[in-house]
């Protein structure tokens, strides 16, 4: 089945050209514009682990080694486009336009996380696995109901592929020929579960053939090869030919979570030997360096800039007060009923 869905590549690990198809479409601007949306989520992505040693933030999700998937595909999207990301996509949120004060927010546990201050079609991050997926759905199909063209992208990791929402979602999707693309990130294990435990497909891209709509299998460490069969998934959805599921081969170099440890269910010391030929920032580096787009100034440059905006942005985090844990009863319905009530009061004695 490999062999019917082959990876997409333009740029191997040498950041040579595999492929001439886009040779002309890819611009020193445009790789510019990936790498300084790379760097800007992995500079974030450390210091929000950072933070969660200090004590600063709560648990933190990180997701470094998917900046290729994530900012490939969000800088497809356009200003009314929707978004649904999983916990792991604040690199894809942050590049669609999410702003950095309110994402450290969301990982302090303050509501306003979940609120985009832009005004951005992003919904808040699943945490349950794959229960986004009938939602973008749903967001996808009312935008056809309303005469718009604008698309939805749901993101998933390989273990949300064994829940019940992923067959449901991309079912309804294809019956109604839904304008959304699923966008799935293989990065091999489902927190400590190895794909190969939790399916016996080859790849996840042949499961659209289950459902009768595209199915694209493409190198996530690439970001260039991301960017377009995304972009061609979104051109279909928008002319009406429905949904594409679209899996990404990558890997997170670190823990799913910061209360996880690798260690026991895979060899770190690996990971950390392959970084060098892995990693997708240094990956478009050597592209760059190769076709003459490198400028050492210019990367020194975005490196500061960087730095200055995430210290602004935790400045910001910081002015706000603790959450209140009680506070998460008030979203559960419009009115609470009377035992989400109570089991709010019982809080509230408790931590008195």
């Amino acid at each position: 089945m490999k062999e019917k869905y082959p990876m997409m590549e333009i740029i191997d690990k040498a950041g040579k050209f595999v492929s001439k198809e886009y040779e002309k479409e890819i611009t020193k601007e445009q790789a510019q514009k990936f790498y300084y949306h790379m760097l800007r989520i992995r500079t974030f992505d450390r210091k929000g682990k950072a933070l969660q040693r200090q004590g600063r933030i709560g648990t933190y999700v990180p997701f470094e080694g998917q900046e290729a998937s994530q900012v490939g595909s969000a800088l497809v999207l356009e200003e009314k486009d929707w978004m649904f990301p999983t916990y792991r996509d604040h690199g894809a949120t942050l590049t669609f336009g999410a702003e950095m004060d309110r994402v450290l927010l969301y990982w302090n546990g303050r509501v306003e996380g979940s609120v985009p201050s832009k005004e951005k079609n992003i919904y808040p991050a699943s945490v349950p696995i794959a229960t986004q997926l009938p939602h973008a759905t749903g967001a996808a199909m009312a935008e056809t109901y309303k005469g718009t063209n604008n698309v939805a992208i749901a993101y998933f990791g390989d273990g949300a592929t064994s829940e019940g929402d992923f067959h449901e979602g991309i079912n309804i999707a294809s019956v109604f020929q839904a304008p959304v693309v699923f966008f799935n990130q293989n990065n091999g294990f489902a927190i400590s579960v190895p794909i190969e435990k939790q399916m016996n497909s080859e790849t996840i891209a042949q499961k659209s053939e289950a459902y009768g709509i595209p199915g694209v299998r493409v190198d996530g460490m690439d970001v260039f090869a991301v960017h377009f069969a995304v972009k061609e998934a979104f051109e279909r959805a928008r002319n009406g030919e429905g949904p594409t599921l679209i899996e990404a081969v990558t890997w997170r170099f670190g823990a799913h979570t910061t209360a996880d440890d690798p260690t026991k269910y895979r060899d770190q010391e690996e990971t950390e030997k392959k970084r060098e030929e892995l990693d997708p920032i240094l990956r478009l580096e050597r592209f760059m360096k190769n076709h003459d787009m490198w400028d050492e100034d210019w990367a020194e440059k975005i490196e500061k800039e960087i730095e200055a905006e995430l210290d602004d942005a935790i400045v910001e985090m910081e002015k706000f007060q603790k959450p209140d844990p009680a506070d998460m009863f008030d979203y559960v319905f419009e009115e609470p009923t009377w035992t989400i009530q109570e089991q709010k009061e019982i809080l509230k004695g408790a931590t008195k």
